[in-house]
């Protein structure tokens, strides 16, 4: 058997940018990574790192979830790192703006876990959502990425009960301000000022998603806070 064979998999989308590339390539080091995204450029960065395979997907598509899910024979971890950025106050929102923040958000990383259950079950895996301080509190001007980040955080919490039978761990890691592209990105957008320095490193979220993924046995992380050392109001 050979080095990769034994090694466990983890799954990781949003893989090309920001907190998912930190992810990726931190979980390579002990196990194989399957690391999913759109970017190209990203993904053959990616597939040319040890322990990485990339995978170019949509996964707001349910025939991409299908094929990527048909493509594995084992998941031990599953990190939903995908996300969409952007603040969307209710009176600027509509119908379409709400369901590319559900299906983003929400419904891709839903369907891609009920897909692999059957995986994880097996192995007694570690699903881990990404979510965020607005998961748990209101961000101002934000009602679309905020309900967003509730229902996701709400899916993660029901998922873990649901699953206490199978032995299958459930966790949320909510980041706080993080140095990342959609972050800049956002900020730009509302005219406000980019101040990396008072953000998170992508790095520290992969060392959170890390703590969790290497929780001994006996318990699961369920939820984890990661805050800037000096808070932003």
């Amino acid at each position: 058997m050979t080095e990769s064979a034994r090694r466990p998999v983890a799954v990781v989308t949003g893989a090309t940018s920001g907190m998912g590339w930190q992810i990726a390539l931190d979980l390579a080091r002990d196990h194989e990574v399957i690391a999913v995204g759109r970017s190209a450029s990203a993904l053959a960065e990616l597939d040319a790192r040890p322990n990485i395979r990339a995978f170019a997907a949509d996964l707001t598509d349910a025939a991409a979830r299908d094929a990527l899910v048909a493509s594995l024979d084992r998941v031990d971890v599953v990190v939903h790192a995908a996300a969409l950025g952007g603040a969307i106050s209710l009176p600027d929102s509509s119908t379409d703006s709400w369901l590319a923040y559900l299906q983003i958000c929400v419904i891709a990383p839903a369907e891609l876990t009920r897909l692999c259950l059957p995986l994880l079950r097996s192995v007694q895996g570690t699903v881990i959502f990404i979510g965020s301080g607005a998961g748990t509190r209101p961000a101002p001007g934000s009602a679309v990425y905020t309900a967003s980040k509730h229902a996701l955080r709400g899916l993660a919490d029901v998922l873990r009960i649901d699953e206490a039978a199978s032995g299958v761990r459930v966790s949320t890691v909510a980041p706080g301000p993080t140095d990342t592209p959609m972050l800049q990105s956002s900020r730009g957008e509302a005219g406000l000022p980019w101040e990396p320095e008072r953000y998170i490193r992508p790095e520290s979220i992969a060392r959170a998603v890390r703590f969790v993924v290497d929780a001994s046995p006996d318990v699961q992380i369920t939820d984890v806070a990661v805050r800037p050392r000096r808070e932003i109001a």
